[in-house]
């Protein structure tokens, strides 16, 4: 896993940078800015509405005695993608709004659900129960 992060670390911003020289190329540097910061307004926003209306949802949900698994995956998804938007460049921009949009989150979901369940089986992660 450690190493899969450290590949992460450096393919990823090198990638970045290849991007947004080949954007510049294409499009100019001014328009590549400010594609740039209009993705960041954009997305912060979205992850303010989605990441509120989550946890309204989450209040409801343990108001009503349930247990909101779904929702505390959604908010998950949520602060991943707004950390994702953080960074400047196309890819992760493309990343953060697939978590942030409700419709496409469920591959986030899905995706997080299966490393917990690989954590558990591998005893990195427990559950402890209060009864």
């Amino acid at each position: 896993m450690f190493r899969l992060l450290l590949l992460l670390i450096i393919v990823v911003p090198a990638l970045e940078i290849a991007v947004l020289i080949l954007s510049g190329n294409v499009i100019g540097v001014w328009p590549t800015f400010l594609l740039i910061i209009l993705t960041g307004i954009i997305g912060a926003w979205l992850a303010k509405k989605e990441g509120l209306q989550a946890i309204r949802l989450a209040q409801l949900q343990t108001q009503q005695g349930q247990l909101p698994n779904g929702v505390i995956l959604d908010g998950i998804c949520i602060l991943i993608g707004g950390i994702f938007l953080l960074a400047p460049g196309f890819i992760t921009d493309t990343i953060g709004f697939l978590l942030l949009i409700p419709q496409t989150r469920s591959i986030g979901k899905a995706f997080l659900i299966k490393i917990f369940n690989r954590m558990i089986k591998n005893g990195n992660f427990i559950i402890m129960s209060r009864k």
